[in-house]
């Protein structure tokens, strides 16, 4: 006997497993089906909604509908047919996924926003800060965490090339989808600029972009969103301290004494944006000779300790040292070829390092601490 032919609700169910590559929801849920039509013979042809013309993932969408389709008993073929969407279901879906608000809003300034936000600061350059933030992304994300990264580092953007972005951000209307590589979705300037070429933007400028990478980009529900801040205390880290109060600081730094002393000046910031911090994290803190396993300490040592210590008496908190990364070439070699260190060589002692300062951030958890809970007493 020949099995049964496949219903349209059986092939909508199939659907709703089909998510969206780029915005991580069903594709039913978004409206992106189009239509339905199951021939005599078992042929179902599915008609799918494109968000826009031209879309780079039209071959993973239709690739993702096929299989799912595929599955169901009698189903002989399957053909997708795309579309794209009208200016009013742009719109439409655009409000959808800011939750009924048709105007651009920052989730994670919003009271009932759970995302972790970590802001990654350090006085200086050369300190290795967009390493750390990669592998901290790359290690929570590895743990089934949703992580999402602001490279703010706008003058100095390097975060897409050290986490093996290729793809670029779309447009729907006037939201952005970011794009996403080892599973952490990403946003910054770079993928904007063609090539190498430089950005000459004065201060109001910069404070606007990281507006719109918070506001005009779909991130969807994030448990952590790390930014990658600019060394020192300029306009960058004064307009994320106003647009994201509740953002807590990270503060690298390296035993040398000039880049510890910097790094205090960079942490007492919070002392002006009410900001918390979180830890130090002292980077470079060690070689280990490859001959002997003797430890050197290039650059000297007790930089983080120090920047702990002095941050805690400043601010009246606590300020722990969350770990000491030792000097690897491979963390540099990571970063060029776009593999973190974490997922490369998970066994190495800097990616060890790491991979335990992303679960002391982790095991923190979903924070409510100064989250309204909408009780009402009786």
């Amino acid at each position: 006997m020949s099995a049964p032919l496949p219903t349209a609700e059986q092939v909508t169910t199939a659907l709703a497993g089909v998510k969206d590559p780029e915005i991580g929801r069903p594709i039913t849920e978004l409206n992106m089906v189009k239509s339905i039509d199951i021939a005599p013979d078992g042929q179902v042809d599915v008609g799918v909604y494109l968000t826009v013309a031209g879309c780079p993932m039209r071959e993973e969408i239709t690739s993702r509908v096929s299989e799912a389709v595929s599955g169901i008993q009698g189903v002989s073929g399957v053909r997708v047919a795309l579309d794209v969407m009208s200016e009013e279901q742009r719109k439409s879906l655009q409000t959808q996924l800011r939750g009924g608000k048709p105007e651009p809003v920052i989730p994670f300034a919003q009271p009932s926003s759970l995302t972790q936000v970590f802001a990654v600061a350090s006085g200086k350059g050369g300190v290795g800060k967009s390493s750390v933030t990669v592998n901290l992304a790359a290690a929570l994300a590895a743990a089934r965490h949703k992580v999402g990264v602001i490279d703010s580092d706008i003058y100095g953007h390097s975060v897409p090339r050290m986490l093996g972005v290729t793809g670029r951000p779309t447009a729907v209307e006037n939201m952005i989808m970011p794009p996403s590589s080892h599973d952490v979705k990403v946003m910054s300037m770079g993928m904007f600029t063609k090539g190498n070429t430089p950005i000459v933007w004065r201060g109001p400028m910069l404070g606007k972009a990281m507006q719109q990478f918070l506001a005009d980009v779909y991130w969807g529900d994030l448990d952590y969103l790390l930014l990658d801040l600019p060394p020192g205390t300029g306009d960058v880290a004064i307009s994320l301290s106003q647009l994201l109060p509740s953002a807590e600081l990270l503060i690298v730094t390296t035993p040398q004494l000039a880049a510890s002393e910097v790094a205090e000046r960079a942490g007492a910031l919070v002392m002006q944006t009410k900001q918390r911090i979180v830890g130090v994290i002292e980077n470079m803190s060690y070689l280990t000779c490859p001959h002997c396993g003797e430890q050197m300490d290039l650059f000297g040592s007790g930089g983080g300790e120090a920047v702990a210590e002095t941050l805690t008496r400043i601010t009246g908190t606590t300020v722990p040292l969350l770990g000491q990364v030792p000097i690897d070439t491979r963390l540099r070699e990571g970063g060029d070829n776009g593999t973190p260190l974490v997922l490369s060589d998970a066994s190495s002692p800097a990616a060890l390092q790491l991979a335990k300062i992303a679960e002391t951030l982790a095991t923190r958890g979903r924070s409510l601490a100064g989250k309204m809970l909408n009780l009402t007493p009786r």
